[in-house]
């Protein structure tokens, strides 16, 4: 990559995605994965691992928003939470926003990307590591739902797709050690790429995961750097009602909450589970 180069992001079937590069600020190769921030010339600063963009600072926000406050505002009382993955610091933000949750645990696999996001991209985490309500562990994250005493009231898994030390975060084991975490109707979300192009990623996850979860589905939102159409999250509960809250119910927790977003509204999160048939039949 060199300066005002072009930075192609190609997905495993045929669509590129480029981003004009304006500085080049950090380039390395973890031991887990290659690693890249630069600046863009309409994102702001992006970082990519393995050739695929994680997060810009343009539009971070969207998917933040979507993976944190859907499920805190649909559990209503979550006070324990869990985000395996996220390193950069951006979901983790979003649900401290929330002065109800008490404590939150981030389980990322490389400490770089931690150490490099703090340092290089400071504005989508806005001092979340520092919030005493944070801890953070750098282990796998497929060990760590398997062994730890730990339970929370949502589990956020904020992977890179299933390449690499993302892999384990999309199998049956996984889930299944996800639920052992979670509290009686207790939510997990998870990012499941773009259907459109990835379909088969959001229909493996939604397998394995009613192996464990009696209420399995996805939502979306659109993210612009994430193309190909709007992106899936994975749901899964064992209380189908926290799906379905009314939007007055909903509006009354935001308003109480006190947060503010730029994209996440109660009608948005009861438009998000409404599903093109195209995804319905993926998570079916």
């Amino acid at each position: 990559m060199s300066e005002w180069a072009w930075f192609d992001a190609e997905l495993d079937t045929g669509l590129q995605l480029g981003l004009k590069v304006t500085k080049r600020i950090y380039e390395e190769e973890t031991g887990q994965q290659k690693l890249v921030i630069f600046e863009s010339a309409g994102f702001g600063r992006v970082m990519a691992l393995d050739g695929i963009i994680q997060i810009t600072e343009r539009d971070e926000f969207i998917y933040s928003e979507m993976m944190a406050h859907v499920p805190i505002l649909a559990h209503g009382t979550a006070g324990e939470v869990m985000i395996i993955g996220g390193g950069d610091g951006a979901v983790l933000e979003e649900v401290l926003k929330h002065a109800s949750v008490r404590h939150v645990t981030l389980v990322e696999i490389d400490p770089h990307v931690v150490e490099l996001c703090r340092e290089y991209l400071p504005s989508v985490s806005r001092g979340a590591f520092d919030d005493p309500r944070s801890e953070l562990i750098f282990a796998d994250g497929a060990k760590f739902v398997r062994e730890t005493d730990r339970r929370a009231d949502l589990v956020i898994v904020d992977s890179t797709d299933p390449i690499g030390p993302g892999t384990d975060l999309f199998s049956a084991e996984f889930y299944a050690g996800c639920h052992r975490c979670l509290k009686p109707s207790g939510i997990l979300v998870t990012q499941n790429g773009v259907p459109f192009l990835q379909g088969r990623e959001l229909q493996e996850s939604c397998r394995h995961l009613r192996r464990s979860f009696r209420d399995v589905t996805c939502y979306t939102a659109s993210v612009p750097t994430y193309n190909g159409g709007p992106m899936a999250f994975g749901w899964a509960c064992d209380d189908p009602a926290k799906r379905n809250p009314a939007v007055g119910t909903l509006a009354d927790g935001y308003r109480a909450s006190g947060i503010d977003t730029d994209y996440y509204s109660p009608a948005i999160h009861v438009a998000a589970f409404s599903l093109p048939n195209y995804i319905a039949r993926l998570t079916g």
